[in-house]
This record gives structure tokens, sequence and C-alpha cells, in this order.
């Protein structure tokens, strides 16, 4: 029984072992039909993915070729634009070439035919000189027969004459001249000197170029110069007039050659600085303003003198030219007073000899109107001012007055040296015109320098505004002959060394004293 059921349980264990093994074979069969199945799947997929990717491949490259295709057809046609551009100067410069090679001939022919006509009227020439030689020659032999000299000698005589007469008419010539120098020189070279000066100097002077605005404490100095100095700059450049702030208490300083923008700055600071408002739009805004009121100024200046004189029928812009002369001075007197006074002095001497005072006023009123040109100018002023009155339909006589009260164009009229006359009445006048004290002083104490570069003198006086000169010497060393050839020395010296107005008295004093004391 034991024996049954173990054969039994090991037949049932040999049988579970065989059914096994077939179901594994039978589960193998089938993962691998299914695996090759995928595989074919997949294969599959590939093979169109693969057909998909190459596709896109071969659109690209086309894609690129045509781009390839473009850019090389555009460098093509660049490179046949540039060729023809070439090719097109190129017969441009050809066709120039020919036609310059044309005018060339042309030139060169008529060169050639112009060659032979100067050849041929050098040979004419030639021709009539010889001629004209040959004649000469008999005119002297007949003239050297009819005088009984031979051409030398007749020169030689001739020579003699005109050289005695050219040596007696220059001396003659040269002390005129000399002596017209002397009496002109020393006024017509302050007069140069000064008119430069006042319209072309770079340093000027202080009388006549520099204005002093005062203020009422410190403080307005910085606003006036404004934050890094954009005040005082933009005040500059659109007056034109230069600003010295320095440690005067109170006050700054206006430079500039031209009175007019002096007087402009000087208002227009006034009205900043009244105002408080300081800044560069500001004050473009209170000059421009400023500028204007002077305009206009100006204009009622000059309508105000014409109509006090009774001058008629005057042009406008000359109305404005004699307003400027307010703000112009000349040697220290103000223009418009000293144009004012000549033209009042000529009316009267106009009327003493005769002649239209109204036009004798009319010149005086217009003779210095040069001295305030609108630009910088080389002309005299006489000249200047004789255009300027031409130009604005002036009458003949006034014109040739303004222009000849100083020599520079002849005198057509007796109304030109009545203003000549008057000019240098008004000019001289006591009071009229002053002089930097200064240069006075220096004046004067150059002048006792002179003396005392001279052995024997003991002091020396320089009087009457440096019009004499006392020198005292000492009675041991100079004799009353060493006085006398001492003053001459002195005056001498003064006269080569020194510029002076008008003339110099030399007086030399030397005297003996004896003192006793009574006791």
């Amino acid at each position: 029984m034991i024996a049954t059921t173990i054969s039994i349980a090991i037949v049932a264990l040999i049988l579970g072992y065989f059914i096994a093994k077939v179901l594994e074979k039978k589960k193998a069969s089938s993962t691998i039909k299914n695996v090759r199945e995928q595989s074919a799947t997949i294969l599959k997929e590939a093979k169109i993915e693969a057909d998909g990717i190459k596709k896109d491949k071969i659109l690209q490259a086309k894609e690129r070729f045509i781009e390839l295709k473009s850019e090389h057809e555009k460098v093509i046609i660049s490179r046949d634009k540039k060729i023809n551009d070439a090719e097109k100067r190129i017969r441009d410069k050809e066709s120039k070439v020919s036609q310059e090679l044309d005018k060339n001939k042309k030139i060169n022919s008529s060169v050639e035919e112009r060659n032979k006509q100067l050849q041929h009227r050098l040979e004419h020439i030639d021709k009539k000189k010889t001629e004209i030689d040959k004649l000469h020659k008999r005119q002297v032999e007949q003239l050297e027969t009819l005088s009984g000299m031979s051409a030398t000698e007749a020169k030689k005589e001739l020579v003699e004459t005109l050289k005695e007469e050219a040596k007696s008419d220059a001396m003659a010539f040269m002390q005129s001249t000399l002596e017209e120098a002397k009496m002109g020189a020393q006024q017509e070279a302050k007069k140069i000197v000064l008119n430069t000066i006042q319209r072309i100097g770079v340093e000027q002077t202080i009388d006549n170029c520099v204005s002093v605005f005062n203020l009422e404490n410190d403080d307005v100095k910085g606003r006036i110069i404004g934050r890094e100095g954009r005040n005082i700059r933009a005040i500059e450049s659109t007056t034109g007039v230069e600003i010295i702030v320095d440690d005067t208490p109170e006050a700054i300083i206006l430079s500039c050659f031209d009175p007019v923008r002096r007087e402009i700055a000087r208002l227009s600071l006034h009205k900043l600085v009244t105002d408080g408002r300081i800044h560069p739009a500001r004050i473009e805004e209170v000059v421009a303003k400023t500028t204007k009121e002077i305009n206009e100024e100006i204009i009622e200046v000059g309508k105000r003198a014409v109509i006090d004189l009774g001058i008629h029928g005057l042009h406008p812009e000359l109305i404005k030219t004699v307003g400027r002369m307010k703000y112009r001075s000349s040697y220290g007197q103000n223009l418009l007073q000293h144009s004012r006074e000549v033209a009042n002095l000529c009316a009267v001497m106009a009327s003493e000899l005769g002649l239209n005072p109204k036009i004798a006023k009319r010149a005086g009123l217009l003779h210095d109107i040069g001295k305030v040109p609108d630009t910088d100018t080389e002309l005299p002023h006489a000249i200047l001012g004789m255009q300027w009155a031409e130009k604005y339909n002036e009458k003949a006589d006034v014109c040739n007055a303004i222009g000849a009260h100083h020599d520079e164009v002849e005198m057509k009229s007796l109304y030109a040296p009545i203003i000549q006359v008057c000019d240098a009445i008004s000019g001289a006048r006591p009071g009229a015109r002053r002089q930097v004290v200064d240069s006075y002083i220096q004046r004067l104490k150059e002048l006792e320098d002179v003396a005392f570069s001279f052995n024997g003198v003991q002091k020396a006086y320089a009087i009457q505004a440096g019009r004499e000169l006392r020198v005292i010497v000492e009675s041991e060393k100079v004799d009353d002959t060493k006085a006398a050839e001492l003053s001459f020395n002195i005056t001498q010296k003064i006269q080569n060394d020194m510029t002076y107005p008008g003339q110099v008295k030399v007086t030399v004093i030397r005297e003996t004293r004896v003192v006793n004391v009574a006791k």
C-alpha cells in the first residue's frame, strides 16, 4: 500500500515535471512571437521616420541651394554693375581726354598763329627802330652843327644846370616841409595815437575805456559772478564788456573800448542788482531790453541835438550817429558837446563873413561823425565822415568841409577853413580837454631829471604846468659863460629826448650870496 502510494507519487511528480516543461516551452514560443511582432513594428516605424527625415533634409538642402544661388546671383549682378560703372567712367574720361586734346590742338594752332604775328611785328618794330636811330643821329648831327657843341658836351651842361636847379628846389622844399612838419606834427601825432587807442587799441586808458559800477555791499559780487562763474560769463558774452571783480571795496570795473557797450553793461547790471534775479536767462533778457532802450535814447539824443541847433532834413542814420557821439570822448572832451560847440561857433563866424550860417552849423555838427563808426575801419575819421555825408546826400560844401577839416582833402569852399578853425578853438578852450594826472606828473619829473643829468646843477623845478624849467646851479662850479651853455644843452636834450606840448622855457639861475651875522 505504501509502495503503491510512493509509486503514484513518483509518477505524479514525473508527470508534473513534464507538464511544466511543456507549458514553459509554450510560454517561450509565445514571448518570441511577441518580440518579433514588436521588432517588426519598430522597424516599420523607424523606416517611416527615416523617410520623413530624408525628405526634410532634401527640402532643406534644396532651400539652402536656392539661397546660395540667389546670393551668388546678387554678387554677380553687383560685380556686373561695378564693371559697367567703371566702363562708363572710362568712356567719360576718354571723352574728356579727347575733348582736351581737341582744345589743346586749337590752342596750339592759335599760339602758333600769334607767334607768327608777333614775329612779324617784331621784324616791323626792328625796321622802325633802325629808321628812328638813323633819324635821331641825323638830328643830333644837325643840332651839333647849329650849336657848335657835341652831344656829350650839351648833355653835360644840361645836367649841371638841372643839378643846380634841383638842389635849390630841394633845399627850399625841405625847409618848407620841415617848417610845416614842426608846426603840425606834434598835434597830429597826438590825435592819431589817441584815435587809434580809442578805436582798436588792446590796452585802453582808464579815462576812455573803463567804467566803475558801485555796489551797496560786497555780497552782491558773489551773485554777479554766479555759480562756477556762469552769470559773469553770460554778462560778458551778451554785452561784449570785460568785467573785472577784484578787491576794490563795493565796486566792480567794466572795461571796453566801446562806450555804448559799457553803458549797456552798466545799466543792465543796475537793473539786475535792483531786481535781485541774476541768472543767464534773465541776463540775456535784461541786456536785450537795455540795448533797445539805449538805441532809442541814442536816436532821441540825436533828434534833440538837431532840434536845438535848428537843423532840418538830416537823414535818420546821421541823426543816430549824432546821438552816438554822446557816448564818445575825444581827448577827454565829450564828442557831442564838442560838435554842438563847433556848430554854434561856425554859425557865428559864417554870419560875420556873410555866408549861410545853416550850412556852417550843419557841417560843424557833422564834422566828427567819422569818430563813431559802427565797424572798425582804417580810414581817417574826416574821410570816413565825408563818405557818410555823401552817402546820405548832404550838400557838396558840407561834405568837403567835413573831409577837409584836417587837411586830408583839398578845401573847395570857405566853410572848410571855418570848420577847421572852430574845431581848433573848441579843443583849445581851457578846461575842454583833460590830461591824465599820472602822465602829467611823470613829464614834470622827466624834465627835472634832464636838468639833474648835468654837472653843477643844485636844484631844478618844473613850473607853469611843465612849460618852464628853472635850474639853480652852484656858483663855484658854473660861471656865467657855462650857465648860458648849460641852458642851451638842457634845451637840446629836452627837444631830442622828450615829447611835450607847446614849448618849454629853460631858465638857469646862478647867484653868489655873501652872508654875515650881526651880533
